[in-house]
Parts: structure tokens; C-alpha cells; sequence
């Protein structure tokens, strides 16, 4: 076997791991091999693989589940993870601050994965959470890293995706989206406004590296229905100040 041919095998392989979801948690043997589109005893020696290194786990004859080694993957991550580290107690006090739940994101392939989250008092529990992922081209913690972004990931993003991006307000051409987030970096920060729920403003501010491109954003949101009293101003200041603190503890610990 090929390196090019021993790579393909290994991603269809862990394709399978991207079957399971909220909504079809438990996959047979045969419906995963049909949505590998590979032969049975390929299939069949992918999912043993998986099973013997805990990414699998048999729930009943012939069907399977997310293993336990996610689990201790994901403690794992929670102790030692650098962008957790650095944000350790950073969402507790932007809470504290300004009354309402805060987010810490990263990115991930072409969109926005939560890795962090501290609820505020009464919050909804159908927020943005630890785990979910978004689109880049939607709300406030996403635009922000979009537009931190080095400019031939954005090149290559547009070529893809000109269309969502234009549907999502971004720009109708490559000059308009560049214009567009080249404000946003200027500026520091995204706000918007019923993105994902009417009436609900979101604002996020990048966490930066040394080279100045984002690692991930740190962001709120509020019902303008249910907090009057919330000052935009006010919450941008404080997102801001929450993603410099998380961005220069990054820098630190990169450091020693």
C-alpha cells in the first residue's frame, strides 16, 4: 500500500467517527460500511480498529456508539488544553461584570467550535455550548475570527464558499468581503444582531497570537427584550479586555 493510498484509508476510517451525531447516536455495522461506500471485510476492519482503541463501543449485537476513550480524551483536553488554560476564570468575571453568559471559541475546519462556556443567572439552556460548532459566516464569535484570519486561508475560504458568504451579508465580491472584515479587525470586535434568535445581540472580540491572526474569540449574548439595562458599549469594552487577557497569557505560557 501507497502513502496516498495508507492516508485515504485512514480518513475514511475515521470518517466514521462524523457519523454519529445528537440525532442518529447508535449506527449498525451495515449502515456504516453502506456510508463508507467500502467492501464489508474493508468495513468491518475499520470499525474493529476503532472498537480495540475505545472509539467505539458496542451497545448491542452489530451496533455501535461513541466509545469511552472520547471521554478521557476530553478530561484530557479540559487539563491541558492551552486556549482553556489561558481563559481559566477569564468568563467567570466577564459574567460577573456584565450580568450575561459568556462564550470561548475556537476555529475549526470551516466553522466555529465551542470549547468553553459560563452561563449566567437564568440563562436560556439552548445557548451556544461546549462542543456545538457554527458557521464562520454567522454571529459574532465567528465573523470576529474570520476577519483575523491570514489572507490566503480567506482566499481559499472564498473560493468555496462565495455564496454563503454573500448570503450571510459578508459581500457580494472577494473587494467587499475583504472591506468588510477589514473593518471588523480594525475595530477589535463584532457585534450582531439576531443572527441565530430574534432579538438577541451577540459581540465577541478575537484572541490573537503573536503574528496577530485569531486562535478563537471570546464572546456574549443578551436578549435586548429581556436586558435593557445591558450597554452595548459596556459589554464591548468588556469582551475586548477578556480576549486581551486571554491572548497575552496564551503569549506567556507559549513562552517558558
Amino acid at each position: 500500500m501507497t502513502v496516498t493510498q495508507g492516508s485515504a484509508s485512514l480518513a475514511k476510517m475515521l470518517h466514521i467517527m462524523e457519523l454519529f451525531s445528537e440525532a442518529e447516536p447508535v449506527w449498525s455495522t451495515t449502515a456504516i460500511i453502506e456510508a463508507l461506500e467500502t467492501s464489508r471485510s474493508t468495513g468491518y476492519r475499520y470499525i474493529k480498529a476503532l472498537h480495540e482503541a475505545g472509539l467505539l463501543e458496542a451497545v448491542r449485537n452489530g451496533h455501535y456508539t461513541l466509545g469511552p476513550r472520547i471521554i478521557e480524551m476530553d478530561l484530557q483536553m479540559r487539563l491541558t488544553d492551552p486556549l482553556l488554560l489561558a481563559g481559566q476564570g477569564v468568563l467567570k468575571d466577564l459574567v460577573d461584570r456584565i450580568g450575561h453568559s459568556a462564550l470561548l471559541c475556537t476555529a475549526f475546519r470551516d466553522s466555529v467550535l465551542c470549547v468553553d462556556e459560563y452561563r449566567a443567572p437564568l440563562s436560556p439552556e439552548n445557548r451556544f455550548s461546549r462542543g456545538q460548532r457554527r458557521p464562520l459566516f454567522q454571529g459574532a464569535i465567528s465573523k470576529i475570527i474570520l476577519a483575523h484570519l491570514p489572507h490566503h486561508r480567506l482566499k481559499a475560504i472564498y473560493a468555496r464558499q462565495q455564496s454563503e458568504i454573500e448570503n450571510s451579508g459578508l459581500g457580494g465580491t472577494w473587494s467587499d468581503f475583504r472591506t468588510t472584515l477589514g473593518k471588523m479587525k480594525k475595530d477589535g470586535y463584532a457585534l450582531t444582531m439576531g443572527e441565530f434568535n430574534p432579538g438577541v445581540y451577540g459581540v465577541a472580540a478575537p484572541i490573537l497570537t503573536d503574528q496577530k491572526t485569531a486562535l478563537g474569540s471570546v464572546g456574549v449574548a443578551w436578549n435586548e427584550s429581556e436586558r435593557r439595562d445591558v450597554e452595548v458599549e459596556h459589554a464591548v469594552l468588556a469582551v475586548k479586555q477578556a480576549a486581551t487577557t486571554i491572548s497575552e497569557r496564551l503569549m506567556e505560557n507559549q513562552r517558558r
